[in-house]
């Protein structure tokens, strides 16, 4: 029993120490910053307070243009000739081709409906898939829901049924959130390596971050197709 006392205050004193020395790294950064600010003269602190205005108002500029384009909330858009249109005024698109009938396109609509809101810099569109034909064969789209990811008018990555998603229903908001953090179309400021799946062993998979690059035309099973 001695022995083991003797190993839990070592491991005491080692934690302590470690804490104690990152304190110490933490308080001299932040000396180090206030002696930059204090041998700062007046011009210098008006320059970077002028900066700072600056790049505010270009973000507040920036955000109003965003606005303008239909950024901000969810939409649906009436046709494909709509589609072209939208994705070529907006940098980052993600457009979720639907199905009334298919019970899964709703639950993509409750998630996407609250990102619109939270990623002002990407436009986040519906679109009926049976009012597009030419459009779901052209980017080859074969299940519903699949979510269409457009970056500079090019259709970069596609999010098919779930499957992205921990394969189920009841997929978090964060984690769809992540899926598009992955594809760089959202700005994404969690983590991609650690995917927030509700519980991994569920799935009894292990998820990493998703290649960027996906192939056009891949053939996808229509498990998510069911209605």
């Amino acid at each position: 029993k001695m022995a083991a006392d003797t190993s839990v205050e070592i491991l005491q004193k080692v934690l302590e120490n470690e804490i104690l020395q990152t304190t110490k790294v933490v308080e001299e950064h932040l000396d180090a910053e206030i002696q930059k600010l204090d041998q700062m003269d007046e011009d210098e602190l008006e320059c970077l307070k002028q900066r700072r205005l600056e790049a505010l108002k270009k973000a507040q500029q920036q955000k109003q243009e965003w606005l303008s384009k239909g950024h901000g909330e969810y939409r649906e858009i009436p046709s494909e000739r709509d589609f072209f249109q939208e994705v070529k005024e907006s940098k980052n698109v993600v457009c979720h081709f639907y199905r009334d009938t298919t019970f899964r396109c709703q639950i993509m609509d409750k998630h996407l409906s609250v990102l619109a809101k939270k990623h002002v810099e990407t436009k986040f569109l519906k679109l009926n898939a049976e009012k597009s034909p030419f459009l779901c064969e052209r980017l080859r789209i074969k299940v519903i829901p699949t979510v269409a990811l457009v970056k500079d008018g090019k259709t970069q990555d596609y999010i098919v049924g779930f499957t992205d998603l921990g394969n189920t229903d009841d997929f978090t908001t964060e984690t769809l959130e992540w899926r598009l953090g992955c594809a760089d179309i959202i700005n994404y400021s969690g983590n991609l390596m650690d995917p927030p799946f509700q519980s991994q062993k569920k799935f009894g998979t292990t998820f990493t971050k998703l290649d960027k690059k996906t192939i056009r035309g891949k053939k996808y099973d229509s498990d998510s197709d069911d209605d």
